[in-house]
């Protein structure tokens, strides 16, 4: 049997990006696989229907009631909840005097309290699992001053304490709960941001820059660390934040000097 073979995973924001990553990872790996996401585009129509024995449910992550109606598909379908890939958010540019308070709300509202809520309609589920875990997207901001990040990196170290608060919380009930700190990763959002700057290529070239090994993360490099942070390998594995980040947060390289 493959490592995650019998088990269920929601993943939130599946429908494209990162999330779609880790859920078609997670599937790959034996999981039965429900997709949740506010979007009804064409990869998470593909993957429910290319996928035999997995599901896509709409759910919108600053609705309690969408989100518990959401998890009781999931259930519904598959009879069991073991893991919970809270994937979805939202960014937002600028410095803290660029976004007004409804900007302000709206972020931490899906970022953060959309956490909490899935969270929270999951637990019940959960506890009756034997090898439950929470896995939280977090960021690189989280931990490192980025410019005109503010209201994001704002609700990414909120993730980062709410992760570990919650792992204190559950661990003697049996529930992992970390969460994965990407660097800049290639998906759709920072695709979006390009052809807004004055020279895209520009743009993307001291995105990739930023990071040490000097390229954009891959979504399937970020998966994989949820894969494992989700599976019984990662047994001993609780409140961690874990970085996919090309090194950006830990390592102080050099610069090269021209000769």
């Amino acid at each position: 049997m493959s490592e995650l073979g019998g088990l269920v995973a929601a993943v939130t924001g599946g429908a494209s990006g990162i999330g779609l990553a880790a859920a078609r990872l997670l599937a790959a790996r034996g999981a039965y696989v429900a997709v949740l996401d506010v979007s009804k585009d064409v990869e998470l129509d593909a993957f429910a229907g290319g996928a035999a024995g997995h599901l896509a449910v709409g759910c919108d992550v600053t609705d309690d009631a969408s989100v518990v109606a959401a998890v009781a598909a999931v259930v519904g379908r598959f009879g069991r909840l073991d893991i919970l890939v809270n994937n979805a958010g939202i960014g937002a540019l600028g410095t803290v005097a660029d976004n007004p308070d409804d900007e302000w709300s709206r972020v931490l509202d899906v970022n953060v309290v959309g956490i909490a809520r899935m969270s929270r309609a999951a637990l019940p589920h959960l506890r009756r699992s034997p090898a439950a875990a929470i896995v939280n997207m977090c960021s690189i901001a989280a931990t490192a001053g980025l410019p005109q990040r503010a209201l994001y990196s704002a609700s990414k170290g909120a993730v980062l304490s709410l992760t570990r608060a919650m792992a204190a919380d559950h661990v003697r009930e049996g529930i992992r709960v970390n969460c994965v700190n990407p660097g800049t990763v290639d998906t759709p959002w920072v695709a979006r941001l390009l052809p807004a700057a004055d020279v895209p290529a520009a743009e993307r070239a001291a995105l990739a820059a930023r990071q040490p090994t000097g390229r954009l993360v891959c979504p399937e490099e970020v998966a994989a660390a949820v894969a494992y942070l989700a599976g019984p390998l990662a047994g001993a594995v609780t409140g961690v934040d874990l970085a996919v980040d090309g090194g950006m947060n830990a390592l102080r390289i050099r610069p090269v000097v021209a000769s």
